[in-house]
């Protein structure tokens, strides 16, 4: 017999899903910021995927969405400190 029971993935699955909210929104501004060079560009992508996932269903509590919010909030500052690419620079 297997150890995990029902109640026990069911845990583990809200584990995963807060610590996806907590890390992935400000990984994403940063990528974003990244890619486009603009951090308010990114943010506004970053929150057009999290509405389109409350949306459809996949964020559907408040506190997942307060988290999202924070991750949201720590990835643009830390997007803010990023040091800006030098023009000319390739690497």
């Amino acid at each position: 017999m297997s150890s995990m029971g029902p109640e026990n993935n069911e845990v583990l699955y809200l584990l995963i899903k807060y610590l996806a909210a907590l890390l992935l929104p400000g990984l994403l501004v940063l990528l974003f910021t990244r890619v486009c060079y603009n951090r308010v560009i990114a943010l506004i992508l970053t929150v057009a995927l999290i509405a389109t996932s409350v949306y459809k269903g996949y964020t559907h509590t408040m506190t997942l969405i307060i988290i999202d919010a924070f991750s949201l909030t720590a990835g643009f500052w830390l997007a803010s400190k990023m040091k800006p690419r030098k023009s000319g620079s390739r690497s």
